[in-house]
């Protein structure tokens, strides 16, 4: 395994982050699909022993327990010092009012939750998991930099927003001396690329850490279209994602189809390995069911793909409207 510096720190993160949203308890509204406990044991097990030392949940992913699995797992096979544990806070958590959103009351309550549910002191990143529309910019940064005066987080990075948001946020923080985003997690993968308009420049220049959400598409740039799965069946969030674009998406997930064949390994490797070698992207949040797309993500960071190659695979995208930022 490689591990890379975290942005502009000295925090080292193994090259794939093991993506936790898919463990937990299915609930009313959430993800269906999801793996019970001992399945998620495992798959984190495995994780550890190939050397993976970043994980990354939300205090919404499947009402909190995916934190719980996620911190028992953890602390049953992992040492706490060598791991880089992530979590995020917005999500609405309970009903009426406060039960959502990134107010100094909502932060703070649910960090102390998190911490609770994922059975440790500290996480290493807290990060914003939207934007609130509601909650003024200067409010959230003065919290979430006191969450890590108190030494409840280490640093505190943010995901899935406009670009012109991400800048406002970085210049409040160091307009007031505040704690800074060390990383954003966004949607990028190699059938939506709206992100390398403004957001990736913009995270180059400021030495951001850009940890992709969802680089494989739900799982779409890994097989066939008409190939069905559970997830796909029932995955809404995927379908409102993509289904808008499946015929100009399919010319793209040809290309990785036959440059999965050549090279001979299976189209996720093909998919991870195009993402892992665009710049800045530093360690792409891989979600794993199957303990084989998890070895298959790792072995992703093996394969260097040609000038040629990558042509072919960007050359038939056409642009896609905005989607993860709500």
């Amino acid at each position: 395994m490689e591990y890379v510096k975290l942005g502009n720190t000295g925090l080292e993160v193994s090259r794939i982050c093991l993506g936790c949203m898919g463990f937990g308890v299915a609930v009313p509204g959430g993800h269906q699909w999801v793996l019970d406990e001992a399945s998620s044991q495992q798959i984190i097990k495995r994780a550890l022993e190939l050397g993976v030392n970043f994980f990354d949940t939300a205090n919404v992913y499947s009402a909190g327990t995916s934190e719980e699995f996620t911190g028992r797992a953890l602390k049953q096979y992992a040492n706490r010092d060598e791991i880089v544990l992530a979590t995020k806070v917005n999500g609405r958590m309970h009903g009426g009012p406060n039960g959502a959103g990134l107010s100094r009351k909502a932060i703070m309550s649910e960090i102390d939750k998190s911490l609770k549910r994922l059975g440790t002191d500290y996480v290493d990143l807290y990060q914003i998991h939207r934007w609130d529309y509601d909650t003024p910019i200067e409010e959230t940064m003065e919290a979430m930099h006191d969450v890590v005066k108190a030494g409840k987080a280490r640093y505190i990075g943010a995901s899935a927003m406009y670009a012109w948001q991400f800048l406002k946020a970085l210049h409040v923080a160091e307009n007031n001396g505040w704690t800074r985003f060390i990383s954003m997690q966004n949607h990028y993968n190699l059938i939506y690329r709206e992100e390398e308009r403004e957001m990736l420049p913009l995270c180059k220049a400021e030495k951001i850490a850009v940890i992709p959400y969802s680089p494989l598409a739900g799982g779409r740039l890994t097989k066939d279209s008409q190939e069905k799965t559970h997830r796909s069946e029932t995955d809404q969030i995927v379908k409102q994602k993509y289904d808008a674009t499946v015929a100009t998406d399919r010319l793209i997930i040809d290309q990785v189809a036959a440059i999965a064949e050549k090279h001979r390994v299976p189209r996720a490797q093909i998919a991870l390995a195009w993402l892992l070698q665009k710049d800045p992207v530093t360690a792409p949040i891989v979600g794993a069911t199957k303990i084989s797309h998890l070895e298959d993500a790792i072995a992703a960071c093996l394969i260097k793909l040609t000038q040629e190659e990558i042509v072919s695979l960007e050359e038939p995208y056409v642009p896609h409207r905005i989607v993860g930022h709500f």
